[in-house]
This record gives structure tokens, sequence and C-alpha cells, in this order.
């Protein structure tokens, strides 16, 4: 096989310089090397620029008159100049093109070694195998609670209690044993379809039940009265009312019961819901200690749903609705709890579609009137220092749903129940316990679809919470609420709206905003500046925001 070299390199010939013209014979006689010419032709200097600027130094490079030979040099060093631009330019090119499998790989990479919210503690997953592995009834119960379960629902055409809610509802009270469930659902002006599908669930009901369908007389819900006269039903005074039927039954039961269960109209997972009611920041001796604890809902596998009623434990509202969900702000302790995995998230409200209280807050006990640090409440505190209530009576040792009397000051009633149950705070801190958590292990949500993603779509969270903090930022969340800070049983002046005549009816009743002297009631973080009524004429919308008067101070 013949041995091919390759042809070696030309050894570039000795520099000489040129000297200068002698008519001396051996100066004209001298040779001197082909390269070195006094005046090259034109036509050679790209040859020349070409050959010699492999291996020749520029400082080595010949002076010829005239700068041909200067100017091709020069061009040349002014290309290597740009490539480093050309580089740069050429790196930002393929990072563009790297990016989405940059990002691709992050996201596998989280989903399966950093999961947010999919490895619960030890004691979650030894409920669901004990619900899983049996079929005894009440196998997700292991201390026989008394659990009372609550729903007021709007069932368009029986969707709900004729599909998979029902079916999970009806699987609850199997894995709590329906020897320890009290189910009460209530719905108003059913169309016939949900009616019907109302009354055949409740043949498959197998524990003490009231399942209630019945018109609401509007007349027995709170009006405000308007700048233009007109009268009109606070939309959050009929979910109040709506809430309060559903809890009914509580008045006359004979039973004492460990825990009331609230259900929206949410899709969940049975075994998720014995988690939340006996799973949630349990002690060393596997009880439960907290008052209230509640879920995360999602309208889409994204998106978490019920913003109005959720506040952290500094009082703040939330941010953009996705993962971590509540802003930077204060001292973050909500914010980091949520990042920090914690199954007990420390809030002052929440509702998430299904949440957990402690019974005796809406049974009789003395403990709402307290006002001791651990054991009172901050309905009693706000009770004790003058607070009185029109929509709760003086006497009243239980809780209920309310809301805001104010004409153009608005709440979640789910914010408010909160708001009453929970801890007196301790003047100053801002880690003071609320006893109010939510559980993000705990979803649900308002379509089967989306819960069928939930499992999928939380294992990348961990990576949001960048994102989430600058469009926070972006947007100015959270929002400013100047009555946060506002304590129950604290004296505060605030301005509300009063009209010169009360007793006047029609278009021409005129008002204007006073400031009044008043002990401030539980739940002034829950509130902002609006006045939420429901929709009672043919062309209006189920519920409007309707303005408030110029020159309103909140």
């Amino acid at each position: 096989m013949p041995f091919n070299m390759s042809r070696p390199r030309a050894r570039a010939p000795r520099y000489e310089p040129l000297r200068p013209s002698s008519s001396s014979s051996e100066d004209s006689e001298r040779s001197f090397p082909e390269n070195y010419c006094d005046t090259p032709k034109s036509e050679d200097l790209d040859d020349i620029a070409e050959r010699t600027s492999r291996w020749v130094p520029l400082r080595y490079m010949p002076a010829i008159r005239g700068g041909a030979v200067h100017e091709a040099y020069h061009y040349r060093s002014m290309a290597r100049l740009r490539r480093p631009r050309r580089t740069i330019l050429r790196c930002v090119l393929w990072s563009l093109v790297l990016l989405p499998y940059l990002v691709c790989v992050l996201v596998v990479t989280t989903m399966v070694l950093r999961p947010s919210y999919t490895h619960a503690p030890a004691h979650y997953d030894q409920l669901r195998e004990r619900a899983t592995q049996s079929l005894a009834p009440g196998r997700g119960n292991v201390n026989n609670e008394k659990v009372f379960i609550a729903s007021s629902i709007y069932d368009d055409e029986g969707m709900l209690a004729g599909g998979a809610w029902g079916k999970a509802v009806l699987d609850l009270v199997d894995l709590l044993g329906p020897e320890n469930v009290y189910l009460s659902i209530y719905e108003n002006d059913p169309e016939p379809a949900a009616k019907h599908a109302l009354e055949q669930f409740k043949e498959r009901v197998t524990c003490n039940s009231s399942i209630v369908s019945e018109h609401l007389p509007l007349d027995d819900v709170r009006r405000v009265t308007v700048p233009n006269g007109e009268r009109r039903i606070k939309r959050i005074a009929y979910l109040a009312e709506v809430r309060n039927r559903a809890l009914r039954p509580l008045q006359s039961a004979e039973v004492t019961f460990d825990k009331v269960l609230f259900l929206n109209d949410v899709y969940f997972d049975p075994v998720d819901a014995a988690q939340l009611l006996f799973s949630t920041n349990v002690d060393e001796n596997g009880r439960t200690d907290y008052r209230a604890a509640c879920a995360v809902d999602f309208i889409n596998p994204f998106k978490f749903y019920d913003t109005f009623a959720s506040r952290d434990l500094e009082g703040h509202s939330m941010g953009i609705p996705f993962f971590p969900w509540f802003a930077s702000a204060g001292y973050d302790a909500t914010r980091n709890d949520v990042i920090g995995q914690k199954d007990a998230v420390r809030v002052r409200s929440c509702w998430g579609g299904m949440i957990s209280y402690e019974a005796k807050w809406f049974q009789s006990t003395e403990a709402l009137a307290s006002t001791d640090p651990s054991e009172g409440t901050a309905w009693g505190v706000a009770t004790a220092a003058g607070h009185n209530d029109p929509q709760v009576p003086a006497n009243s040792s239980a809780i209920r749903f309310r809301f805001e009397d104010r004409t153009y000051w608005d709440a979640s009633e789910c914010c408010l129940v909160n708001a009453d149950i929970q801890k007196p705070r301790e003047p100053g801190d801002p880690y003071s316990a609320s006893g109010i958590y939510l559980n993000p292990y705990i979803r649900t949500a308002y379509d089967e679809r989306t819960l069928s993603w939930l499992w999928l779509t939380r294992r990348p969270e961990r990576l949001y919470s960048p994102i989430h903090n600058i469009l926070n930022w972006f947007v100015g969340f959270p929002g400013f609420n100047p009555r946060r800070l506002l304590e129950p049983g604290q004296e505060i002046t605030e301005k509300v709206w009063e009209y010169n005549s009360p007793y006047e009816e029609g278009k021409d009743m005129t008002g204007q905003w006073k400031e009044v002297q008043t002990i401030a009631p539980p739940g002034f973080f829950c509130g902002s500046r609006k006045l939420l009524v429901l929709g009672e004429k043919e062309d209006e919308p189920k519920w409007m925001n309707l303005p408030a008067p110029l020159d309103t101070i909140v």
C-alpha cells in the first residue's frame, strides 16, 4: 500500500531589507527573493496577500510606496476584528435554538427528581393504603370521628348529583363510616332535571341526611339601598344565607360532631377528602390540630380559583393565581411555607372548594366568646370590646356565615367565617398563629378533566416561583387594603354612606359620606371597596359590581 505524504509546507524566505540604489556592480547584480519587489503589479496584490499572510507577521510586511499592500493588509486585520462579533451573534442564535430543549430538559428533570407536592408525609400514605386495600365501611376513619358534611350547590341539569360528584360524596361517606356521618345538601330553585337527580341521589345515601331543594324567597335576604334609591340584594348576603341553610340540621342535632366538612360543587378524590379531615397538621399523637383546613381548587390544570376568600398569614390578598399563589409581601411566611412543601400552610383565610372545620365552632361552645389567646376567637375579642353585629344574636354561642353590613365594603362570606373563628392575634407578631391552614397536597377542580390533570401539572411547580415573583411585581400584587391591619375590638374612625332621609324612596334620594366612630369587627382584612349585588332584572347578569359614589374613602 503506497505511503501518501502530504506536501511539506514551503519554508519562508529569509527577510532581507532592500538597500538604497547603488552604482556598484555588486549591488546591481544582487538577486532578491521573488516575493519582494519594489513595484508590485496591481494584479499581483491579491496573490501576494493570500500567499504571505499565512506565514508572514504583519511587522515584516514590506513597506511599499503607494499604500496598495498596506490597504490589503489593513482589510485583513479589520476582518479579524469582526470575527468576535460574528462569534457572539452565532452564540446568541444557537442559544435561541437550544433554549426550548434546555427548558424541556429542566422541566422533565424537575418533574422526575424534585416534583412539587407529590410525596406527602408518611401518614398520608398510610391512610390511602387503608382506604384502597379494604372495602370495610369506615376504613378511612380509624378514630371514628363524627363528621357533618354540608353542601350548598347549584346543579345545572343534574350533572353533579347524578354524576362523578355524587359518586365521590357517597364513596366518602363509605370511607368515613355511615354511622359517623350526617350529610346535609341544600339547593335553591333547582331545574326539573336537577331536582330529579337529587331525588335519585337521596335514595342511594346510606347515612343520616337532610337533602333539601326549595325556593328561597328573596324577601328573606338582606337588601341595601343604593344612591339611586333602589333596594338591591347583596350577593354575599344571599350566599351566606344559602350556606347557613345547609347548616340548619346542626341546630337540632343530638350528636356532638368532631368535624364539619363543607363541599362546593367541585370534583374531588374521596381519599383526599379523608386526608384533609384527618391528616392535616397532625400532632405527635396522630390527631389533627387546626381550626380550619382547606384544599386548593383549580379552574384549569394550572390556575388557582378561590382568590376572593384567601389571604396570607398577614392578611395580604393573593398574587397571580398560579404556584406558589401568594405574592411576596411582608415577612413571606405563607409563601415560604408553600415553597417549602408544607402540608399545613399558615394563612388567615382560605376555602379551596372543600374545607374542614372543628365542629365546635358551629355547635354550641363557650369558647366562641372567649378572648384567651390560645382557646378564644377573634369574634370573642370584638364582642368583648363592644362590637354588635345585627346578623348574630348577642347571646349566640355558635358561628354562622355572615356578610359585611356596610354598603360599599364587601368580603367573601367564607373569609369572614374564618376571620371569626381564628385565634386572637398577638399584637406586633406577624407570625401569630391563626389556626387556619391551606393543604396543597389536597386539590379539587371544577370539572373532571382538570381534576384528571392535577397529578401531573403539580410536578414542575417548583420552577414557577421566580417567574411568579417577577409578574407579581410587574402587575402590583398584592393589592393595597387600607383596613388590613385593623384588629378586632380596635376603636376606629371610618366613613360610611348615609342618606339625608333614609325613609324616602325613588331616584331623588341624596346622601353623603360621614365619619363615624365604631369598633372594628373581625375580618377587615377580607374586604375591599365594592358592592356586589344580585341581578334581578331580565337584562342583568346573575350578579354585578356597582360603583361607589365619588369621593368615597375606605
